[in-house]
């Protein structure tokens, strides 16, 4: 099988073992006495909803609406699939959320909620308090996704601006909730996935406003005034750990990165290549996390330690870009682009880098692959991968070779997966 193959059908392995359509029907709760709301936000929403129908008993009530991003949508029979904006909030998202709480409140003790959770959430799912428009809503969340904030960071204030993030959608509900989660963050800590809507939420205003100015985000005046009263304790906190109001709640992770990397890593195995998975937690910043699996690699091909050839080297997370240019380019294509750099060319080194949304940062590419001929083939055609990297514009790069990794949404979300292949 030749390395491209290997690379991709890795990270198809991968995926798979992150499929709704394969595990949600596991840890869905008996039908109520009364009737069955299902919500959901996340860029698995849609597929996570289809799951739901599948398995639920035909003759027990079932109805409601999930958000998710646009094209990433499916066809359902009980359940209304919304498109909206994602990585920055839109008005779609807004009116979804709007009626998604509507309908929330209005369940009985005798009811039930289905709560689909999954990465994405927090742009889709966006209900900002009344005291902050839409447009400010966005205008601080474009300089969040600037900044270099990791996405828990940036959760913690998008919490404190929402009126269902932060545990306040089950706060509004009557009904018990159960909560199925697929985990697009370190730690698959629900409370931070999508925001968690159902989930107590152990952060503070005073936390939201230390990372605005840590990150020195650029926040609208209206963003300010309202973590600012909160801090002060004008305005009431999110619901915090052991809140009563979130007793009835149960939250689930059914999918997480580590899962998905453990099946990437029984797929090289049994093609005879020694996988070793390096966690599923890698953060920082792309193009310098690249430059320390460079050096492991070269470690690996000069020493044959710490590992002998051949051998995989997976890894999962999420990294980050703090933008400085004007390129196109996500955290995988950014990783890549800096490994370019680092490797130049090593021989019988292959390396793919792709999130497993199908969608790396805003373009059309799941990620890219890089090749050892990556930089003699870049040559030929006058690009260079140092200039493109102050550029962020990896997807430039990746593009102009012809080895962007293009999927389509896969709808699901387990974060990024990597993998270096070292064939000597």
């Amino acid at each position: 099988m030749n390395p491209r193959t290997l690379l991709t059908d890795s990270f198809h392995a991968a995926v798979g073992a992150a499929d709704p359509l394969k595990i949600v029907a596991a840890h869905l709760p008996q039908p109520p006495k009364g009737r069955t709301l299902v919500v959901g936000a996340g860029k698995a929403a849609a597929s996570m909803a289809r799951a739901v129908e599948l398995a639920w008993p035909a003759d027990a009530p079932l109805g409601g609406l999930v958000v998710t991003r646009y094209a990433h949508g499916m066809e359902t029979e009980h359940i209304r699939v919304i498109e909206a904006g994602h990585p920055v909030p839109d008005g779609a998202g807004e009116a979804a959320a709007a009626e998604i709480l509507a309908l929330t409140s209005e369940l009985t003790e005798n009811d039930l909620l289905i709560a689909l959770v999954s990465g994405g959430g927090s742009s889709l799912l966006s209900l900002p308090v009344a005291s902050v428009p839409m447009a400010d809503l966005k205008a601080v969340t474009n300089s969040l996704l600037r900044s270099g904030a990791p996405i828990t960071e940036m959760n913690i204030v998008r919490k404190h601006l929402s009126r269902v993030q932060g545990g306040r959608l089950a706060a509004a509900c009557r009904a018990p909730v159960v909560t199925l989660v697929i985990s697009d963050v370190t730690g698959d800590d629900p409370s931070a996935i999508a925001s968690g809507p159902t989930c107590a939420d152990a952060s503070t205003y005073a936390d939201a406003l230390h990372i605005i100015e840590r990150f020195s985000v650029d926040a609208p005046a209206s963003v300010l005034a309202h973590l600012k009263a909160g801090a002060a304790g004008t305005i009431d906190e999110t619901p915090k750990p052991a809140d009563p109001v979130l007793a009835h709640v149960s939250n689930s992770v059914i999918a997480t990165a580590h899962q998905s990397l453990q099946a990437a890593a029984e797929f090289f195995r049994e093609r005879g290549i020694q996988p070793v998975v390096l966690g599923d937690t890698v953060t920082g910043e792309a193009s310098e996390v690249a430059k320390v699996y460079a050096a492991m690699v070269r470690e690996i091909r000069t020493h044959q330690q710490p590992f002998k050839p051949p051998v995989a080297l997976i890894s999962g997370g999420e990294c980050t870009v703090t933008v400085k240019g004007n390129g196109r380019g996500g955290r995988c294509a950014e990783f890549l682009t800096s490994l370019a750099v680092e490797l130049d060319g090593m021989p019988d080194v292959f390396a793919l880098a792709a999130d497993t949304d199908g969608i790396d940062g805003t373009e059309d590419n799941a990620g890219a692959l890089l090749f050892p001929d990556s930089p003699a083939r870049a040559l030929a055609k006058q690009v260079n991968a140092q200039k493109m990297l102050s550029n962020n514009d990896g997807y430039s790069y990746f593009e102009a070779l012809g080895d962007l990794l293009i999927t389509g949404p896969t709808r699901t979300n387990v974060n990024d997966y990597r993998v270096i292949l070292i064939l000597s």
